[in-house]
């Protein structure tokens, strides 16, 4: 089993910053990618940000050029710097490990953190 335990986020001025955390522990070798979604009110789930062990990245269009997903120690703790903060990204961040065994695929999440952006 794997654990994943987020923080940062909180309240910032548009054009401000934040760095979120993921941090995850227990049968950590399993983790194939770590994912950051977001869920706005009244949005469906989206996925933001991903990395992969082999240090691959994907950033979904909205965050592009804004955002940095980062790994440290393969993928046990991962960050995302969020630069350049508007409105739109107030939402609820999640932190997803996908993870693999003989027994197949396993997702872990982290219990989500509140990022507001506003005036």
């Amino acid at each position: 089993h794997v654990q994943v335990v987020q923080s940062g986020g909180g309240w910032v001025q548009p054009g401000g910053s934040l760095r979120l955390s993921c941090a995850s522990s227990g049968d950590t070798d399993c983790i194939s990618a770590i994912n950051w979604y977001r869920q706005a009110p009244g949005k469906e789930r989206e996925l933001s940000a991903a990395i992969t062990r082999a240090g691959g990245t994907f950033y979904d269009d909205p965050v592009k050029g804004r955002f940095t997903i980062s790994s440290v120690n393969a993928l046990s703790t991962v960050y995302l710097q969020m630069d350049s903060l508007k409105p739109g990204d107030t939402a609820i961040y999640l932190c997803n490990a996908v993870c693999y065994t003989e027994e197949g695929g396993m997702d872990y999440w982290g219990k989500g953190t509140l990022v507001t952006v506003s005036s």
